[in-house]
């Protein structure tokens, strides 16, 4: 599974919002050209749901 970085947090550094703005839409290009196909919502959510029962069964992390 590939690893997304994540929106980075106001609490590591100070970030302007030319840095927010390029951050963004680089991470926009990316996906847009993954080749990978899509997935529907539907699909995804009953994913996590697998995903977050299968923590709650094991009390913990994955």
């Amino acid at each position: 599974m590939t690893r997304v970085s994540s929106k980075p947090l106001e609490s590591e550094s100070p970030i302007s919002a030319e840095a927010y703005d390029r951050w963004l839409r680089e991470k926009v290009a990316r996906s847009l050209a993954d080749p990978r196909p899509s997935i529907a919502h539907e699909d995804a959510i009953a994913a996590m749901r697998l995903v977050v029962s299968s923590i709650d069964r094991s009390g913990g992390d994955r």
